[in-house]
């Protein structure tokens, strides 16, 4: 396919492949097609995701929709009539997820209306209009807090880890007892909680581990094969993938590795029958254990333990993160545990409790004043 220079701007060429005869029908979607197409090359050039791409992709079209225009008859108006709507109703989107909304139509207005690619050259020949860049600093969220999260959202305290986990081994033992099915998946759930906070993993990371994943560590033998945890599908930036990290077994949560030989050696080969695979925590239906399950079975439990509704999964990660920096260890190595690219953002997730600040408080009198 050849580009073709329709005779504009001193003979700039239009960003359009065309095929030799053929004849568009609907001129105004096969233009915006060619956008999406494009930008999606560029964004691909750049070495993201393609789950990224599509996603962006999505959302244009569905924002396209909304405003019953094509990009050059956007307007500001357009996104702050969006806006509005999305912080209504019923069920409103939260503030950062309306920033990421903002910003993916700021960059593709941004690949737009770029001279270089030459869409506001083709559109004026076309249509008659430029397409403009419609997302100002007057009409967007600005990034003003490192955290935005609902405040309710926090670490757990001790007794209500208690409370959640005697929950979920409870319900092994109330299926057990009642001779039904559905022991071994309680099994796999009570310990697929038991792990995200061990290793202070998020949702995903548990979900995508294989029985390779857990290993030895030669520098604390006494953990056996579970002295580290190897993730493979940590959280990346802007579309660059998942990051990798290994995530080293704690003194302190030694008590895992009981839980998880039982499940790996016991529990997990009587679930699989017959099924070859190294998923580590497999459904009985021969999948992989999705967020959405996750998400259900864990709100049952808080529901049973009597938690607060606010709580998520992700509270277990952040409780991980506070009891090591109560615990005493380094920043930097909470950091690097939780694969955190900045330290700013662990000391957002760490929330330390009363006994641990009147603690630090009194050390720090004992050296100042003697104790007084």
């Amino acid at each position: 396919m050849d580009r073709v220079d329709l005779g504009y701007g001193g003979g700039v060429e239009s960003p359009l492949r065309l095929a030799g005869n053929v004849v568009v029908l609907d001129e105004e979607k096969f233009v915006f097609e060619a956008m999406l197409d494009g930008w999606a090359d560029q964004q691909a050039s750049r070495g993201l995701q393609a789950i990224t791409i599509e996603r962006r992709r999505q959302f244009i079209q569905r924002f396209t929709d909304y405003c019953s225009a094509y990009p050059w008859r956007w307007e500001p108006r357009d996104l702050e009539d969006y806006t509005s709507r999305a912080r209504s109703g019923s069920a409103p989107l939260s503030r950062s997820t309306l920033r990421s909304y903002q910003l993916t139509v700021r960059w593709f207005c941004d690949f737009i209306t770029d001279p270089r690619y030459g869409w506001q050259a083709e559109c004026v020949t076309r249509f008659g209009l430029a397409p403009q860049q419609i997302c100002h600093e007057w009409n967007t969220f600005s990034h003003l807090l490192d955290y935005e999260g609902t405040p309710a959202r926090r670490a757990l305290t001790f007794d209500e880890l208690e409370r959640f986990f005697e929950a979920a081994d409870a319900r092994v033992e109330t299926i057990v007892r009642a001779g039904k099915k559905g022991a071994l998946s309680a099994l796999r759930d009570a310990q697929m909680f038991k792990t995200i906070y061990a290793f202070g993993l998020r949702r995903a990371e548990c979900i995508w581990l294989d029985v390779p994943d857990l290993r030895s560590n030669p520098s604390a033998t006494r953990f056996g094969s579970f002295g580290a945890l190897y993730v493979r599908h940590g959280k990346g930036t802007r579309g660059t993938g998942p990051k990798r990290r290994t995530v080293l077994t704690l003194p302190e949560f030694d008590w895992v590795i009981e839980g998880l030989t039982q499940w790996v050696d016991l529990g997990r080969p009587r679930l699989l029958d017959d099924w070859e695979t190294s998923v580590l925590w497999p459904t009985e239906r021969r999948t992989r254990v999705s967020p959405r399950y996750l998400n259900v079975r864990f709100a049952e439990l808080r529901d049973e333990a009597g938690l607060p509704v606010e709580i998520t999964p992700h509270a277990l990660r952040h409780s991980y993160v506070t009891n090591l920096i109560e615990w005493g260890y380094s920043e930097k190595f909470v950091q690097d545990q939780v694969g955190h690219a900045y330290a700013s953002t662990t000391a957002i997730y760490t929330s330390v409790g009363d006994d641990f600040k009147n603690r630090v408080l009194a050390e720090a009198l004992q050296r100042n004043t003697g104790g007084q």
